[in-house]
């Protein structure tokens, strides 16, 4: 199955959590490209990066979890929130799939 993680980032968070965890956030998405096919920051108007999304292959919502929680972005405080979204691809690479 196939789920959206949209993460929502404290707006206390200190600004340089980002750069001082990305070589280890990067790492870990790279660890499991498995399971994520895509990730990244949104935008906010301004063009800075901002909350997050992921698109994520797993047996179950709860395995979302567990992927989330070990991401070494989680207990940096830089996340105030995340919501898994189940997603159902109807088109990909030009084709529909159903």
């Amino acid at each position: 199955m196939h789920y959206v993680v949209l993460f929502t980032d404290a707006p206390d968070a200190d600004p340089d959590i980002r750069t001082t965890h990305m070589a280890a956030h990067l790492d870990f998405l790279e660890r499991n490209a498995d399971r994520v096919a895509a990730a990244g920051p949104l935008s906010d108007p301004a063009q800075a990066g901002r909350d997050g999304l992921w698109i994520v292959t797993a047996d179950t919502p709860d395995l979302v979890t567990q992927l989330i929680h070990a991401d070494p972005f989680w207990p940096t405080g830089l996340r105030a929130s995340y919501a898994i979204i189940p997603w159902r691809r109807v088109f990909a690479a030009g084709s529909r799939l159903i």
